[in-house]
């Protein structure tokens, strides 16, 4: 079991632009290596384009050669981010304290003047967005035995963040592009700025809501309490999109067929769950695990939190130590009544309806997927439920 602290000690407080003092947050924490910005202009060829991997909402990753001859993901927070500042600190404090084989492993950070900088092990297979969903875009084949190691793997790898560390771990943004992939196509669970630690004895934090559309259950986006089961909610979204090997949301497709967890439960319905199966696997799979996997899928999102499994129970089920009951499957909270709320300028929004602000932007695919996270906000989602109490 891995035990941490639970909160940072932020010796410095903030400093004159209203920020973090970084510098005193990162040298509280223990098990980092610090790293000069020359070395890691040097490892990246002074940050060359060419050896630029990936982008995201807070920065850009690099790929570089450290002096050791490591080759490391350097993943370079914008200096003009002062929310990427606390998730810098976040992913510090969180993934500096753990280690498992389905976490990327971090090898340190730098932390000089402005420069804020992350380097991690570098994962040759990128991503599953990039790979598994991105279409033409990538050479890789993902056989049904591999995809069944990436589900496994992924699984493992949460159920320890949940029930092995101390306190628990909330990941809080499971989705295809924060799984990258080794040379041998093993996952890696990464990109832990938006994880909340769970104190013991507590049943959920409240919080701002943060994650993407398309992988975020329901319950957490409404009423901002988070637990366990909205990371299993997300795996769930996850699994599917493995089997299928389609992302949650395609707008490019029929209506019936635009909202992947959607038409998982009409084939259930329908006892078609095969017909949903990836066509790129040109029918060389165990057609029966294939549907066990889906059904696991479909236990994960289902809309009432407290009938989603455990991650433990899901990686027994996925391995098969464990059946798979189909009585216990219930309709998922379905990414269609999420989406049924109204985009509301934040001037006009009503005043009795109780509203939740989010800072929107790109998300793991070129679809219709979203990050969410709290900040400056460009509009309002409004959104009205009943609370059933299953939280």
């Amino acid at each position: 079991m891995t035990c941490f602290p639970f909160s940072f000690s932020r010796k410095g407080g903030p400093n004159r632009g209203g920020g973090f003092d970084v510098d005193d947050e990162v040298s509280g924490i223990q098990n980092v290596r610090l790293f000069s910005y020359k070395e890691l202009r040097i490892a990246t060829e002074d940050f060359r384009p060419a050896n630029k991997i990936g982008e995201g909402v807070f920065g850009s990753v690099f790929k570089g050669r450290l002096k050791d001859g490591k080759i490391a993901a350097i993943k370079v927070l914008s200096a003009e981010s002062r929310q990427g500042v606390k998730e810098f600190l976040t992913e510090i404090n969180v993934i500096s304290e753990i280690e498992h084989e389905n976490l990327v492993e971090l090898y340190g950070c730098c932390v000089e003047e402005n420069h804020r900088i992350l380097v991690y092990n570098y994962l040759e297979n990128n991503s599953l967005a990039q790979t598994l969903l991105g279409g033409s875009h990538s050479n890789v084949y993902f056989n049904w035995r591999t995809r069944c190691k990436i589900c496994i793997g992924v699984a493992r790898g949460l159920s320890f963040l949940h029930e092995e560390v101390r306190p628990h771990i909330v990941h809080r943004d499971i989705k295809a592009s924060n799984i990258l992939l080794d040379r041998d196509l093993s996952p890696k669970i990464s990109d832990f700025g938006l994880a909340k630690l769970i104190p013991p004895n507590m049943t959920h934090v409240s919080t701002r809501v943060a994650g993407t559309i398309g992988y975020l259950a329901p319950e957490y986006a409404i009423r901002g309490q988070l637990t366990r089961k909205a990371d299993i909610y997300s795996f769930g979204v996850l699994l599917v999109e493995i089997v299928s090997g389609r992302c949650n949301t395609n707008t490019r497709l029929p209506i019936g067929e635009q909202y992947l967890l959607e038409r998982t439960w009409e084939l259930y319905e329908q006892k078609e769950l095969v017909g949903l199966v990836d066509a790129a696997l040109n029918g060389e799979f165990d057609a029966e695990q294939a549907c066990k996997f889906l059904k696991i899928g479909l236990l994960c999102t289902q809309d009432a939190p407290k009938l989603r499994p455990s991650m433990s129970t899901v990686v027994k089920m996925l391995t098969g130590e464990m059946e798979v009951d189909d009585i216990q499957i219930t309709k998922p909270g379905l990414i269609s009544d999420f989406m049924d709320l109204k985009v509301r300028d934040t001037q006009k929004a009503m005043p009795e309806i109780n509203n939740t602000s989010y800072n929107i932007s790109s998300g793991s695919d070129n679809l219709d997927n979203s990050t969410l996270s709290s900040g400056t906000t460009a509009g309002t989602f409004t959104f009205t439920a009943p609370d059933d109490g299953s939280i």
